[in-house]
């Protein structure tokens, strides 16, 4: 019999957990998986305009705690500390996932002309390094252009899921015919993919359903 391999996941924010564990239930239900929260850490990066030493710290700290309980694997689902998480890769020998790398990845394969929808500022910037940096890995050029889904994010803290997901989709519909890829960002942001999907015309990648492949991927084979 195969013991089910131990994924811990750590969010930064609340609204990430219930789209990567619905991912996993989905995608690979036999993986026994585990959330370490701290919210205080979005907050803490907001108020400072981005991550710190500090925070980076505390990033570590955390992944500490999740191979120290004997984790096959962490993944991370806020893309704001994006250094401090390639620490955690450099330090472990066992997987450790940056939120995007996977879909950053498939996006890749896909395109040069890629659209990363956002409802989180911050994230922008992070998208856009990781898609550069592993762009120049593969010696591939790529087109990146991070938009932000104003007021999705303060719709979805406020409780109103379904504003949320029109305003993205329709954020989603006005960059018809402009990309070859479209893309989320941010775990939160994955109940949208139908209806911008409609809006699109096309598939929308999403960061849970990424990572959970390259996970299974990387411990089965």
């Amino acid at each position: 019999m195969t013991t089910a391999k131990r994924i811990f996941l750590i969010h930064a924010t609340r609204i990430a957990i219930e789209p990567i564990n619905t991912a996993f239930a989905q995608g690979w239900p036999e993986a026994q998986r585990f959330d370490l929260w701290d919210d205080s850490l979005s907050k803490d990066a907001s108020t400072a305009g981005g991550s710190t030493p500090v925070l980076d710290q505390r990033i570590q700290d955390l992944a500490d705690h999740a191979f120290r309980g004997e984790a096959d694997a962490v993944l991370f689902t806020c893309s704001a500390f994006s250094s401090a998480i390639e620490a955690c890769q450099r330090r472990y020998r066992r997987p450790v996932l940056k939120p995007n790398e996977a879909m950053v990845q498939e996006a890749l394969a896909q395109g040069g002309r890629i659209a990363a929808l956002t409802t989180f500022g911050p994230a922008g910037a992070a998208i856009v390094s990781d898609f550069e940096v592993e762009a120049q890995r593969l010696g591939q050029a790529v087109n990146i252009t991070p938009i932000l889904c104003e007021g999705a994010l303060e719709a979805l803290h406020g409780g109103d899921q379904a504003r949320h997901d029109a305003l993205i989709a329709t954020t989603a519909a006005r960059l018809r015919g402009d990309y070859d890829v479209l893309c989320f960002a941010q775990f939160s942001m994955t109940a949208a993919q139908a209806a911008s999907e409609i809006a699109w015309a096309g598939p929308v990648l999403t960061t849970p359903a990424s990572a959970v492949r390259r996970l299974r991927q990387l411990l089965e084979g």
